[in-house]
């Protein structure tokens, strides 16, 4: 069926680099997955219920499958993307699914076809591509197997040989999810990471009433400036008792700043009174990154910056469907002059590490490489969304490896909401590590021994160091 099925898939067919290729491949394609940065939903662990339904699993939850649909015309309405004001859309999950099948061949080429043909083959047994001809066989035969105990979500975790998984919170919630599943007797390992970018953005929809909903939360006094910081305190406490190790910060720009106390005070006071001026809210969300940063040197949690999108770029879509519609757009970053600021305060901080990840890849070896190849806080974050690809990934190692090396990266992630197709991203990245191994073997810059340790140390050893898996819970 798809191109999952050819052994040889990224690593060549034939000579001496392909074989080597498909060696190293051979040692890491079972090790178990690390999936330190993601958006599935711990909810679905708490409470192991079945997936409903092939279209509410596979299309209407992943804004890879719908922004493309919608770039051909498709209306999101039509694909069952439910409208902030409840107004009715299609709830007919076959006819969702039979439009998806009937656009499929507008996917080829892209990663998106890879993660589902590999999902389609390899978890669901279907064996005849997709189009709108076999829409209703596939349809019939996954929602079959989302029937059976074996295809809930816990059993998935445990047939994907995923050692550990991070969800991703805002700073009020709750966590009872990652609570339930504590208190289970069941063993998967779901932990979740800070991401308070509503409490940190005044920019976000709902932000003064969110900074009141954060004192009430944590008893702080979020009317002022320490309070303000020590509420931020209190959540990472919290999220910590739950199983985070790390942060995560998804702001447009990766601008920081370091005020002094009293001029961070005045920024805050103007910022929560609502007189704020042109550029206060840009600078207040660079004085919190740096702020998160020293936050980290002080607790430990790695920190997550996720810079370069603009999101939700089409104002109408934004106001009728909400956020992760498809409309974040990548832009250009500056980081050597953004991060400077951050990097004065405590980027030589032993014990911090921060995390940096782009969609703007001409950062890579100009910037970045360059930045996490001289300051012990940085780390590279593997290729991500846009580029989260073969190309994009093969491209990460050509332009970072020079000049940063591979220890000062972290592996793979697959930051994604489309649980069952984790297991195809984390195989795609091992396939393109492995061959860009085998390449430099090759090309006589790495001895083979050594390609061999390096295929286990991206795979699982990098990221479990990287997000503190590897120590004592």
């Amino acid at each position: 069926m798809g191109a999952l099925s050819s052994d040889n898939l990224l690593l060549g067919d034939e000579g001496s680099q392909a074989g080597l290729a498909r060696a190293l491949y051979r040692t890491v394609c079972d090790l178990p997955i690390i999936s330190p940065h993601g958006h599935t939903d711990p909810a679905w662990f708490a409470l192991n219920e079945p997936f409903t339904d092939p279209a509410h699993l596979l299309v209407v939850p992943d804004h890879y499958v719908f922004r493309m649909l919608v770039s051909q015309g498709v209306r999101l309405d039509d694909l069952g993307i439910a409208r902030m004001d409840g107004a009715p859309v299609e709830a007919d999950p076959r006819a969702i699914w039979q439009r998806f099948a009937e656009n499929w061949h507008l996917f080829r080429g892209t990663p998106t076809r890879l993660w589902l043909d590999y999902t389609f083959e390899k978890l669901f047994g279907l064996t005849e591509p997709l189009s709108a001809a076999t829409a209703t066989e596939a349809y019939e035969q996954i929602d079959a197997c989302l029937k059976r105990d074996e295809f809930r979500p816990r059993a998935l975790f445990e047939r994907f040989n995923i050692e550990v998984i991070s969800t991703t919170e805002g700073a009020l919630d709750p966590l009872d999810h990652h609570r339930a599943i504590a208190e289970s007797d069941w063993q998967g390992r779901v932990v979740t990471t800070y991401r308070p970018d509503a409490v940190i953005d005044p920019d976000h929809e709902g932000f003064s009433g969110a900074l009141d909903a954060f004192g009430e939360l944590t008893g702080c006094d979020t009317g002022r400036w320490q309070g303000y910081l020590d509420a931020h305190r209190v959540r990472r406490a919290f999220f910590r008792s739950h199983g985070a190790t790390a942060t995560d910060h998804g702001l447009q720009s990766a601008r920081t700043a370091n005020l002094s106390g009293a001029d961070a005070q005045a920024l805050f006071d103007r910022i929560r009174s609502g007189r704020a001026g042109e550029g206060d809210a840009d600078l207040f969300r660079a004085q919190m990154l740096t702020e998160m940063a020293k936050m980290s040197a002080e607790d430990g949690m790695v920190m997550q910056i996720h810079p370069g999108s603009v999101r939700n770029h089409h104002g109408g879509v934004f106001e009728t469907y909400g956020r992760d519609k498809g409309f974040d757009i990548p832009s250009a970053i500056d980081y050597v002059h953004a991060l400077r600021p951050m990097l004065d305060a405590v980027g030589m901080e032993p014990g911090l590490s921060v995390i940096v990840f782009t969609l703007d890849e001409t950062s890579y070896a100009r910037e970045l490489a360059p930045l996490a190849g001289v300051y012990p806080s940085l780390k590279l974050g593997p290729a991500w969304w846009f580029h989260d690809s073969p190309e994009g990934m093969r491209r990460f190692r050509e332009m970072t490896t020079e000049t940063a090396g591979f220890y000062n990266t972290v592996g793979f992630n697959d930051d994604t909401r489309a649980f069952p197709s984790i297991p195809a991203r984390h195989d795609i990245a091992r396939r393109v590590d492995c061959a860009f191994l085998a390449r430099l073997v090759c090309d006589h810059r790495l001895h083979e021994d050594e390609a061999f340790e390096l295929a286990r140390e991206l795979t699982v050893d990098l990221p479990r160091k990287a997000y503190k898996f590897d120590e004592p819970r």
